[in-house]
């Protein structure tokens, strides 16, 4: 649900699954198998989850429908139109008149932007975009935004193959300009300033370096005055204050610690906060993976990744390699690109004799539309090749053994470990597996670890 902001008022939905189809499976336990059941729709059944919309009316305990007919239970970042662990794609108007919303199409590929009259259950249709694939709203953020006393509304779209902001008329629906361009993306819209009209937000792939890398910017909504307020090197994480005057950058990379800054709006530095030690950590013998750059499966486009040797190598022999992977496409292998003092089990498993890589491939986010299509409609792909292409890139530079490479991966991860063994058997030849298991496509998690001898 979603509160309005004077507390008086809920946008929420009635769900109706009553005509999806059953989706079941078997435990496999001692003693008797037990049955699961749950409703789950599959590509092409006629029916999927529905929702009603509603405004509930608190102070007079009355509900309003909103007259449009049902939406699909969908987001425009997930399928869950809950995803986010409240009611995705709402919002209100500071005196909840109104309330804006945005209605997704089972395939992802329209958007509809609606405000609804939240007394009258009365709704007005904004604008539309539609898509050839497949449409989100931002990386891990909803990033559009309902500005009622301005009369607009923020958007992100990817339409000239980067995630960018565009500003509308509310009244009209007619775009008025775009806000960001250019061949980067904007990651998550963090700040507002309506009176001041400035827009604060992450962004990736502007700056040298890495492209995963994210960085803190500030625009005009005239889409001039773009300023990096974090230009340190590093992976950005920003905290901001009650007030939004104020900001906490912590800042990272792969082998670097984390520095935290305090900083105004306008990017000024006000006082070092604070600086990681892992002097301790590095007396350990600890060491970070090697972060490296190779070209996907076309020979063309730049992916990148981490490898993880054991501490002490032997310069007389070469490894067996272990390929971590999560396809996607709304994640990636590598996970984040902060530094941490661990990452799973990488670094684990590489000192039992292994060299361990983590490819993010073609089709991962936080590139550019056409980077994240790659394998739209052929999800079986997995980036595999780009897997392929990249170890043997790597063995150039690396002792690595290309005749002894195992794949292993959760979740999806399981499915795409299940797709090299059948579709590329004459390059990875065994598999480690933990906590998945694929069967017909489908993960089920697992409480063992199983680890097959390369």
């Amino acid at each position: 649900m979603s509160w309005s902001p004077d507390s008086k008022k809920v946008a929420t939905f009635q769900q109706d699954q009553r005509n999806v189809n059953d989706m079941y499976l078997v435990t496999t336990n001692v003693g008797a198998p037990k049955l699961e059941q749950w409703k789950y729709p599959l590509p092409g059944d006629k029916y999927i989850p529905t929702i009603r919309r509603v405004i509930i009316d608190v102070e007079n305990a009355k509900v309003i429908s909103l007259n449009i007919p049902p939406d699909p239970h969908r987001a425009t970042m997930s399928d869950d139109i809950a995803s986010s662990g409240t009611f995705d794609d709402i919002d209100w108007s500071p005196d909840a008149s109104e309330m804006a919303f945005v209605s997704t199409s089972r395939d992802h590929k329209n958007e509809k932007v609606r405000i609804a009259n939240a007394s009258t259950g009365a709704v007005k249709e904004i604008f539309e975009e539609t898509v050839k694939t497949q449409f989100e709203s931002g990386r891990n953020a909803i990033n559009w935004r309902y500005l009622p006393s301005s009369k607009e509304i923020i958007w992100y779209s990817e339409r000239d193959n980067w995630g960018h902001l565009y500003l509308y008329d509310s009244e009209t629906g007619k775009l008025k300009h775009q806000i960001t361009k250019g061949d980067w993306l904007v990651g998550k819209l963090m700040r507002v300033d309506e009176k001041e009209r400035v827009l604060y937000f992450t962004g990736h792939g502007r700056e040298k370096g890495n492209p995963y890398f994210s960085y803190f910017y500030k625009i005009g909504f005239d889409g001039k005055g773009l300023t990096l307020l974090t230009p340190e090197l590093g992976n950005h994480n920003i905290t901001l204050s009650p007030s939004g005057n104020y900001f906490i950058d912590t800042y990272s990379q792969l082998d670097v610690p984390p520095i935290a800054d305090y900083r105004s709006m306008d990017g000024k530095l006000i006082v070092n906060l604070e600086k990681a030690d892992v002097s301790r950590l590095k007396a350990t013998g600890w060491k970070p993976p090697v972060p490296v750059m190779t070209k996907a499966a076309d020979g063309v486009t730049d992916i990148y990744g981490l490898v993880f040797t054991p501490t002490k190598m032997d310069a007389s022999k070469k490894y067996p390699v272990v390929d971590y992977i999560y396809p996607g496409p709304q994640g990636g292998s590598v996970g984040g690109w902060s530094f941490s003092a661990s990452r799973g089990d990488h670094q684990a498993l590489a000192e039992l004799g292994f060299i361990v890589v983590v490819i993010e491939g073609t089709s991962n986010p936080y590139r550019s539309k056409s980077f994240h299509d790659m394998s739209y409609g052929n999800m079986a792909e997995n980036t595999l090749p780009d897997q392929i292409a990249a170890i043997r890139q790597l063995s150039q530079t690396y002792p690595i053994d290309t005749n002894r490479v195992g794949i292993w991966g959760h979740s999806g991860g399981g499915f795409a470990t299940a797709a090299a063994l059948l579709r590329y058997p004459d390059f990875l030849k065994l598999v480690y597996r933990n906590r998945a298991i694929t069967i017909i496509g489908i993960t089920k998690t697992i409480g063992v670890s199983v680890i097959t001898a390369l």
